[in-house]
């Protein structure tokens, strides 16, 4: 066997998966009070400085805006997703800062309509800008990545989790902050691993982005020793979003009639229909995926490792509770400032070498500092896995071991990785 592959420790399986889920996260590593950036109340260090004129270092946040919706939806997402982690994390950047006499400025950029994402970084390249956090689709972040090349700038991805961006499609200057999808279903696989659910019922819709999740399900399950013993696509229509009962709402309750399965595994990206799958199937099976019990970068009920914290600072900072993307381009912004403070530089060349070495580390509420792939650029991190209103366990789970660190045992390890980095 591979040595890249994860193996589950047979003391783990002897345990079962009852009593890892009885051990308390505490249990877990924890994360110092100290090193996750936030200095204690009353502190000199709590004072964000003035900048000087001149010596700012700018990080430029470009994302388009979030729609408004056409109608009353509770879960409808804010007008400032994302870019609010971002101007949490500038300031944390500058308290941090304080003690190398560096600071930040950040640049935010809204792409309203139709406005080219590579037209709007080269001009912010032009004035000086050299770090990028893109919270944008695959596509739009391989052209900026692409277009920037000769400037030198550093790139981080905080909104496109394609594989492809870690694989064939890797880039030098392009750093991935949130997990790719091979993480996000293989931190499912393992939890359906120690719970012994191994029949999976897959249902995937209709968009790119649903079958590119549905693949990497499929990937993650041939690697945990899963079994996928049903396969549907939903072709009933975005009915979460639709209202009263329908015929069409009958012919989806008998979905999943005559089927083995202990779990049924959504892959809706959109979110136009897998919140009606769960408590509508013929058989009572739990529902897991994009929709019931999924794996994150953060969830509102995340509070070990100095997470509650974070998430009552985002609260005052921003008027709300703090989303996925929020996190992610916080990490993002936050992976500047970090490596900006450990090298005493901002220079984006010695920044980017740095992110690679095994010096570099990001306190990020995990319970253990992230550190970036060198293979592929990818941000080594727990994943979080939840239902919508409690968190369920962390991935990589407990008897999951890898030769340099169980973290590599989410995602595509060194062996198996399509990327090639000058």
């Amino acid at each position: 066997m591979r040595l890249s592959v994860p193996l589950l420790l047979a003391a783990g399986l002897a345990t079962g998966p009852a009593a890892f889920l009885a051990a308390p996260i505490h249990a877990r590593a924890q994360e110092p009070k100290a090193a996750t950036g936030e200095p204690p109340p009353g502190s000199p260090a709590n004072e964000t400085p003035a900048p000087v004129p001149g010596s700012e270092t700018h990080i430029a946040v470009l994302y388009r805006p979030v729609p408004a919706p056409s109608s009353y939806d509770a879960e409808a997402d804010p007008e400032d997703l994302g870019v609010a982690g971002a101007r949490m994390a500038v300031k944390d950047n500058n308290t941090t800062g304080r003690f190398t006499k560096q600071t930040f400025a950040l640049d935010e950029v809204a792409l309203d309509g139709e406005r080219d994402p590579v037209e709007a970084a080269k001009a912010l390249a032009d004035k000086g800008v050299r770090f990028f956090v893109l919270a944008l689709p695959a596509a739009e972040v391989l052209a900026v990545a692409d277009a920037l090349k000769e400037t030198g700038a550093v790139i981080l991805n905080a909104g496109a989790p394609d594989d492809r961006l870690r694989g064939a499609d890797c880039r030098a200057n392009l750093f991935h902050v949130l997990p790719s999808r091979a993480m996000q279903t293989d931190a499912l696989a393992q939890y359906l691993t120690l719970m012994r659910w191994r029949k999976i019922f897959l249902i995937t819709g209709p968009t790119e982005r649903d079958k590119a999740y549905a693949d990497a399900m499929r990937n993650s399950a041939r690697k945990f020793g899963l079994k996928i013993t049903a396969e549907k696509p939903w072709t009933f229509g975005p009915l979460a979003k639709a209202r009263g009962d329908t015929p069409t709402r009958a012919e989806a309750m008998v979905f999943t009639r005559g089927l083995d399965y202990d779990l049924a595994v959504v892959a809706d990206e959109e979110g136009d229909w897998g919140d009606y799958v769960p408590f509508r199937t013929v058989d009572p099976r739990p529902v897991a995926g994009t929709r019931g019990l999924i794996a994150t970068t953060w969830h509102p009920t995340l509070e070990t490792w100095g997470a509650a914290q974070a998430q009552n600072r985002f609260r005052r900072l921003a008027s709300r509770l703090m989303r996925p993307l929020d996190y992610q381009v916080w990490a993002a912004v936050r992976t500047v400032g970090e490596a900006a403070t450990q090298t005493r530089s901002t220079d984006p060349a010695t920044l980017a070498a740095h992110l690679v070495k095994p010096e570099f580390s990001l306190p990020a509420y995990k319970g253990v500092s992230l550190t970036y792939r060198p293979w592929d650029h990818q941000l080594r991190q727990p994943i979080i896995v939840v239902q919508p209103k409690a968190m369920v366990s962390v991935a990589p789970e407990q008897g999951f071991i890898h030769q340099r660190t169980p973290l590599d045992t989410l995602g595509t390890d060194m062996p198996e990785t399509a990327c090639k980095l000058p």
